[in-house]
């Protein structure tokens, strides 16, 4: 049996969950087990939970065929629990490194308590750390265990479970469980302190306590069923009656129920307005009810609460916070005067606009920051016209991009006052990155954030850790975050890395990527349009290099000699070169260029028409091989300075051990692979396989019916995706060369 069991519920926390399993499984303490629940979460959570399980048999995961709830899922898992001790793990919360160590090195030296009692920090998206208000009450650790009474003041600590260890054979003996509804937490702990025998302390921060942006905390949801908090102190004083020998503990008891419903009618995020009155009087009767004799009110403006529940006075306790919301009011009215000034400097078209209607049949298109019609809103917008032809699409266009927007497509110009009505008054809002900070997002208007790939390399809030993103504004970037309304994936990976790094209230859309819709549904004339329009005969084998962007490069150097390439593989090879569109024409390039067998396709769109007419991809870190994979055609990563990258920008895994394809680590190497078979060879395609079912799981090929059907039609129920074996993909190119032989 393991020494210690943790119960870790699981709802809704797919892009939390594996740093949650991770920072347990890389204690250095092993002897543990995991019960790991999951609530029935709609999300990927439980899939999540079964990879982590097929990797680590100290995993045990439950699966519950109902939603039930946070406390009945700790129930559940408790159930299962083989430990001496249990310890519960909220999922999107994670342990200090050796905080199992010396959680089980404190059981020891006190000689098995029934509870140990350790310390935590809060965390929050900015990077800041706050500390426990409350430490100071473990720091006198002492030689061993004492009795409640000789340390009362564990009581004033916060009313939470995960902030100890208890006793397996004591959680049973007293049969602990945990109640349903909101704060479940207070009458197991309130209960497993008074009865506890033994309770030691544990003087180390071992958890971190992540405070979510948006979501994640249900007690911050207005609702009415924060009239829960009644029953759970029913059930704390009837376990108190039914203990008599326990009685002296009612008074702090009483003094911690009254806090906690004077906390609740005191935050405007929890109570409907409608119901604040109702909860005052409930709680007004709990306290005449409850109330110990001879107790003694608090003094100051909290004891004056006191009174008013003491005297059931809703109104004096409504004049009393007056002064507290007047000041609030007046912050919020200096708060909106700040954001009409800076309004006011988009100019006075702008705010006319924004005073018009909302035009319900106008979208608003832009991708790559205005530089092109292209990416998964180009293939969203062309799906829009199938389905939706009396919407009106227009483009976001910079000046100087205009000249390559597709004929017969409708733009406006960054910054001209076509361009501020649209942004104004569409319905909706569709992009591959953020729009400017000038936009004003208006109720009702739909936001759609499209991405424009899956990150390999570091996103979001996750760039704070690394060298490349120090001077990124990361609290402008959530604000332009918090406009979104749908966020779409073409995969589970992409999913929990965007909710977890841009930690916004918007709604995962799993649909695959629209633009790949191409990819699996181009036919062998597609191939020989993509093909002719390049120049590349039926015998030329075509080798696209596209190597990502590196943020300490200031224009496109390529990494690789490519007249030596070309040369080396023979006349029979084009290479084909797309260098990242954050850099400029190369004249390196233009000059390999004339020798016709180097090919730069830098400005070339759409680039999936590239994928559809090259061979093989040549890649080292660019999203482009996520794509690329859906067409099941060999991909080659060269990965020169992959020690570096990984260091300089982050990545989610390591793609040395995860490739889509061989990898070559010199200039060398990847010539000796492209000139054997290797690059194509067995191997080559059970390294794809691999990496397109992990990756390319939701593409099949209608991805932007889903987007246009649930975002622009409101239809709920979405597209069913065709198995993933079912699946087809444009032809290869040699494909049609045999095709051509035999006919």
């Amino acid at each position: 049996m393991p020494r210690l069991t943790l119960v870790v519920p699981v709802f809704k926390v797919q892009g939390y969950v594996a740093e949650c399993l991770d920072s347990i499984l890389r204690q250095d303490w092993t002897d543990f087990e995991v019960v790991a629940v999951d609530d029935c979460s709609p999300d990927g959570s439980g899939a999540i939970l079964d990879d982590y399980a097929s990797r680590d048999d100290r995993i045990r995961v439950i699966h519950l065929t109902e939603n039930v709830g946070l406390g009945r899922a700790r129930n559940a898992g408790l159930a299962q629990a083989r430990g001496d001790y249990v310890l519960f793990l909220d999922s999107d919360d994670t342990l200090d490194p050796g905080a199992l160590a010396a959680i089980g090195h404190r059981l020891e030296a006190t000689g098995d308590p029934d509870i140990l009692v350790y310390d935590y920090v809060r965390t929050y998206w900015s990077g800041e750390i706050q500390p426990n208000k409350w430490a100071g009450v473990l720091r006198d650790e002492g030689d061993g265990a004492l009795p409640l009474q000789d340390r009362p003041e564990l009581l004033d600590l916060l009313q939470i479970v995960w902030n100890k260890a208890y006793r397996r054979e004591f959680v049973e003996r007293e049969g602990l469980r945990f109640p349903p509804g909101y704060y479940e937490d207070a009458p197991w702990t309130f209960c497993a302190l008074i009865s506890a025998e033994r309770i030691a302390v544990l003087d180390r921060v071992c958890v971190h306590y992540r405070q979510r942006r948006e979501g994640g905390n249900i007690l911050g949801t207005v609702s009415r069923d924060h009239f829960d908090v009644f029953e759970q102190y029913e059930r704390v004083f009837g376990f108190l009656a039914a203990r008599p020998e326990r009685d002296r503990w009612r008074p702090r008891l009483f003094r911690k129920m009254v806090d906690q419903y004077l906390t609740i009618l005191g935050r405007p995020d929890r109570l409907p307005q409608d119901a604040r009155a109702e909860f005052f009087h409930r709680a007004a009767a709990d306290y005449a009810a409850r109330v110990p004799e001879g107790f003694t009110r608090p003094s100051g403006h909290v004891g004056y609460k006191y009174a008013m529940l003491e005297r059931d006075s809703y109104s004096a306790l409504v004049g009393a916070t007056k002064a507290v919301r007047t000041r609030a009011a007046v912050k919020r009215r200096a708060t909106a005067a700040v954001k009409r000034s800076k309004r006011g400097a988009m100019g006075l078209y702008y705010q006319s606009q924004l005073r018009a209607p909302i035009d319900e049949n106008l979208a608003l298109f832009s991708a790559y920051w205005s530089r092109s019609v292209s990416c998964n809103p180009a293939a969203i917008a062309a799906e829009l016209a199938r389905l939706a032809p009396r919407m009106r699409q227009v483009w976001a266009v910079r000046a100087d991009s205009t000249a390559g927007v597709p004929k017969g497509v409708e733009i406006v110009r960054v910054g001209s006052r076509e361009y501020w009505s649209a942004l104004a008054r569409a319905k909706y809002l569709v992009n591959n990155v953020n729009f400017a900070d000038a936009l004003v997002k208006r109720e009702g208007q739909i936001h759609l954030q499209t991405h424009h790939g899956t990150p390999l390399k570091t996103m979001g809030l996750d760039q704070r850790k690394y060298p490349a993103s120090t001077s990124m504004d990361f609290e402008k970037l959530l604000e332009r975050c918090d406009r979104w309304d749908y966020s779409l994936a073409s995969n589970r990976h992409s999913t929990t890395v965007w909710e977890r790094v841009y930690p916004c209230s918007y709604t995962s859309l799993e649909t695959g990527y629209p633009r790949n819709d191409v990819l699996v549904n181009g036919t062998a004339d597609d191939v020989r349009r993509a093909r002719a329009a390049l120049g590349l005969s039926d015998s030329t084998t075509a080798f696209l290099y596209m190597p990502t962007h590196r943020e300490y490069q200031g224009e496109f150097r390529s990494r690789l000699d490519l007249a030596r390439i070309v040369e080396e593989l023979g006349e029979d090879v084009t290479l084909l070169v797309r260098g990242h569109y954050f850099y400029s024409s190369s004249p390196q390039l233009a000059d390999l260029q004339r020798s016709g067998r180097v090919i730069d396709v830098s400005g070339t769109h759409p680039v999936e028409d590239l994928y559809l007419a090259a061979d093989a991809l040549i890649t080292d870190y660019s999203s482009a091989m996520f794509d690329y994979a859906v067409l099941d055609r060999p991909i080659v990563v060269f990965a020169d300075d992959w020690d570096v990258y990984r260091v300089v920008r982050g990545t989610y895994f390591d793609l040395m051990e995860e490739p889509p394809g061989p990898v070559a680590r010199s200039e060398d190497a990847l010539i000796s692979l492209l000139r054997s078979d290797e690059w194509r060879g067995a191997d080559a395609a059970r390294l794809r396989s691999a990496f397109r079912r992990r990756f390319c799981e939701f593409d099949d090929g209608r991805a932007a019916e889903r987007v246009v059907r649930r975002v622009f039609l409101g239809e709920q129920t979405p597209l069913p995706l065709v198995p993933f074996d079912e699946r087809s993909h444009a032809p290869y190119p040699a494909q049609l060369l045999e095709l051509v032989e035999r006919a």
